[in-house]
């Protein structure tokens, strides 16, 4: 792993120059698929449209990021709806967006916050963890789908972050006395779990949701608009 990232003092990896410029044409290559994933005869408009909506969605969540309320130790915070700017894009677009969209949020926080063991630790807590968010396109068109939305992806990302937690910093559960299951669970609740239920108490306001529903039909006008003329 020399030429893209380098063993630090604390047995973790550094990323290098190669490592960041490796990731960010990965990232940006995501953000294409995810516009591609319209059909060919209708993309045009559509596809930039959702490559907007999409971009703007994860800048949004990437800026909340760093509004903490609560930052953990070895890792984890509570943010300012961060989660749920990222699980807008499947329920914007549905599942295969929003999974291509939570990657590609999943590799700018790994550019910009790393923490690396191994490959494997590396893929489960930013690939996986982050992209399950897109899980959130399984109810894009179901009724209160951002509520169920939201609410799946939320626990796609705390089963892979415990899985993560129970892998590879299971070794710190002795310090508190826990068995590494109890650890994780504990540990990965206590950043995910206070945000998902502030959340969850907003988007359930009517007002709210009705604004969501607004704003979803502004980033899907496209696609409605050549859905019916293909129908015609």
């Amino acid at each position: 792993m020399s030429l893209f990232a380098t063993l630090t003092e604390d047995g973790s990896y550094a990323l290098t120059g190669s490592g960041y410029t490796v990731l960010v044409i990965i990232m940006l290559g995501i953000l294409l698929l995810a516009c591609y994933l319209v059909k060919a005869d209708e993309r045009g408009k559509t596809g930039t449209r959702r490559l907007v909506f999409s971009a703007m969605a994860i800048a949004l969540a990437f800026v909340t990021s760093f509004i903490k309320f609560a930052h953990l130790p070895m890792g984890g915070s509570i943010t300012l709806f961060s989660m749920f700017f990222v699980t807008l894009i499947g329920y914007w677009y549905g599942l295969g967006t929003g999974i291509a969209g939570a990657v590609a949020y999943g590799l700018l926080q790994l550019i910009t916050d790393p923490y690396i063991l191994s490959v494997p630790q590396m893929l489960i807590d930013y690939v996986f963890a982050f992209g399950a968010l897109g899980l959130s396109g399984l109810f894009a068109n179901k009724k209160h789908g951002m509520v169920l939305g939201y609410l799946t992806g939320v626990i796609g990302r705390y089963f892979f972050a415990c899985i993560s937690g129970y892998v590879f910093f299971g070794i710190y559960a002795a310090d508190y006395n826990m068995s590494p299951l109890a650890y994780t669970l504990a540990y990965n609740g206590l950043y995910i779990w206070p945000e998902a239920a502030i959340t969850l108490v907003l988007i359930s306001i009517p007002a709210v949701q009705k604004a969501l529903a607004k704003v979803k039909a502004i980033a899907t006008q496209g696609e409605r608009t050549s859905h019916r003329t293909a129908a015609a």
